[in-house]
């Protein structure tokens, strides 16, 4: 989805993005910049951040990159300073780390388990946990996106972790806003179903599948029968953050090409 499609203006806001190196991540900073936003990108692979920043230097808006890793809170603070002093504030939180297992409880071990919740719940809460009080000095607050997923809404097979995980995500969102919303402060969980992502395809070769065979299965499982884009999730997520959406805060938004319909 482009500018062509649907037009934001995010002039000057300040926007922090974790997991933003790839997929979801790096379609919300690309979007954010296109739309003048000046953005930080958290995540751990360096050399993937730079190849980011080259390719979004045309834009309106500024990218940059703090590395840190969000399981580790001392670390989350780090990164969440970091982009509040480089850009001067932060407007827009986007949670979009996150990690998946294809498992069912009995063949999920211990590490695995952990592993999870460590990137998709524990990282997400320390983020948040940092950045509200820069958020809640700004008479005017700001946005938290958090990306859940629809396997949050209903179980999926084979995805015990993520979709315990994903479920936990909606819950603290939903918390959260209601804590926060006195600050003006809006929490949104997103919840997309299969998105073409790095993160999907590994799914597909924990499966023992080719890229285009678990692409075409995801397909199948959708009314409108294609599979979602990072930057159509971007896009959702854009809106949300926008004055567009300033009365809305709490209820997930649900990307998933009516998959649970």
């Amino acid at each position: 989805m482009t500018d062509e499609k649907i037009k934001f203006n995010f002039n000057d806001r300040k926007v922090l993005i974790t997991g933003g190196t790839s997929g979801i991540g790096e379609a919300a900073a690309t979007a954010f910049a296109r739309a003048g936003a000046n953005v930080v990108i958290n995540g751990r692979n360096e050399q993937r951040a730079d190849t980011i920043i080259e390719k979004t230097s045309s834009l309106s808006g500024n990218v940059a990159f703090v590395k840190g890793d969000i399981t580790d809170s001392r670390q989350c603070e780090n990164i969440v300073a970091h982009a509040a002093t480089s850009m001067g504030s932060i407007d827009i939180v986007v949670n979009s780390a996150g990690i998946i297992h294809h498992r069912t409880v009995s063949e999920t071990t211990d590490e695995e388990w952990q592993e999870t919740f460590n990137v998709n719940v524990h990282g997400m809460f320390y983020i948040c946990r940092a950045a509200i009080p820069f958020l809640a000095e700004k008479p005017d607050g700001g946005v938290i996106i958090n990306i859940a997923s629809d396997a949050g809404l209903s179980g999926s097979r084979h995805l015990t972790a993520y979709c315990a995980s994903k479920g936990a995500v909606l819950q603290m969102s939903r918390a959260m806003a209601l804590d926060y919303g006195k600050d003006n402060i809006r929490i949104i969980p997103i919840c997309p179903g299969d998105v073409d992502t790095p993160m999907l395809r590994g799914e597909f070769r924990e499966r023992g599948l080719d890229a285009e065979t678990g692409l075409k299965e995801s397909a199948q499982n959708t009314p409108l029968n294609r599979v979602c884009s990072p930057e159509q999730v971007a896009t959702m997520i854009l809106y949300a953050s926008s004055d567009s959406a300033e009365f809305l805060t709490g209820y997930p938004l649900v990307l998933d090409g009516g998959g649970r319909a």
